[in-house]
């Protein structure tokens, strides 16, 4: 069942050891208001799947992250994250690395309640291969095509960011895409939304571009009102990335002193993104 709440609503659902999918793509839609109450209910021993951002590299700088699984860490316009850089490097965290595709591979299993896989994403490379836990499997039709069984990645919980949505649960991207975000809801037990209006059913549809795409409300457990809830992150046709928050983010891993500073305003609500500006199109 699905419940129209705040972010701070998401307390419960957290707990130590959990595994926590995070929608989005590098910089770009992360549900950072989401992300911020993670940080603030201090759990920790956490794995985090993501095609992953600012949320993994915070979830790094707060040390709640022990796993980190990705098809990549990226800023986009800074190419690595410097805190999932520093973790990784000093062993703080696992880096469970797939090829792009083959994380969608186990999420889709996952949102279909089917143990793996077959795909040939990531065959030959070193994704299969420094993952002595992935199989590959032989076809059982005249081709005998060698295929990599990519496990499923189920999730505890995932959170996303999207645009409107209605008080029963169904959500609506306005942007240009909707990335993966459909099939870490599918691969969850509990799914929590944000989005920045929540508006009457009959508004969900009211100006859709050709890209729009819903999240049907039987894949979405809670709905939280949050405008600007990407953060600093890219989120059209809302906002574009806020290069200077961004810069900022990436520059306070220089020093442990300036790292707790902006955990300290980060948890402190304090980081509010540029929401008034047109993305360009």
């Amino acid at each position: 069942m699905t419940a129209a709440g705040s972010a701070a609503d998401l307390a419960p659902l957290i707990r130590d050891g959990m595994t926590i999918g995070v929608g989005g793509w590098g910089s770009r839609r992360k549900p950072m208001a989401l992300v911020r109450q993670i940080v603030l209910s201090g759990a920790r021993d956490l794995r985090i799947v993501s095609f992953g951002g600012p949320d993994v590299g915070l979830l790094c700088a707060t040390g709640q992250a022990s796993e980190i699984v990705h098809g990549f860490v990226s800023l986009d316009s800074i190419a690595i994250d410097p805190y999932f850089a520093d973790a990784r490097q000093s062993g703080a965290v696992r880096s469970v690395e797939y090829d792009e595709a083959m994380l969608v591979a186990g999420l889709r299993a996952a949102a279909r309640r089917l143990p793996f896989e077959a795909t040939r994403a990531g065959a030959g490379s070193d994704a299969v291969s420094r993952n002595p836990q992935i199989r590959t499997i032989t076809s059982p039709y005249a081709d005998a095509e060698v295929l990599v069984a990519m496990p499923a990645v189920p999730l505890d919980l995932a959170l996303l960011h999207l645009d409107r949505a209605d008080a029963a649960g169904t959500a609506v991207c306005l942007g240009p895409d909707l990335f993966f975000d459909d099939l870490f809801a599918g691969a969850a037990a509990h799914t929590v939304v944000s989005v920045e209006e929540v508006v009457d059913t009959a508004a969900l549809w009211t100006g859709l571009g050709p890209t729009a795409r819903f999240l049907d409300r039987t894949l979405t457990d809670r709905i939280v009102h949050a405008p600007g809830g990407a953060g600093f992150t890219a989120h059209p046709p809302h906002h574009d990335r806020d290069e200077e928050g961004q810069r900022a983010y990436a520059a306070a891993a220089a020093s442990p002193a300036d790292r707790e500073a902006y955990l300290t305003r980060f948890r402190a609500g304090e980081l509010a993104p540029r929401t008034s500006e047109a993305a360009t199109p």
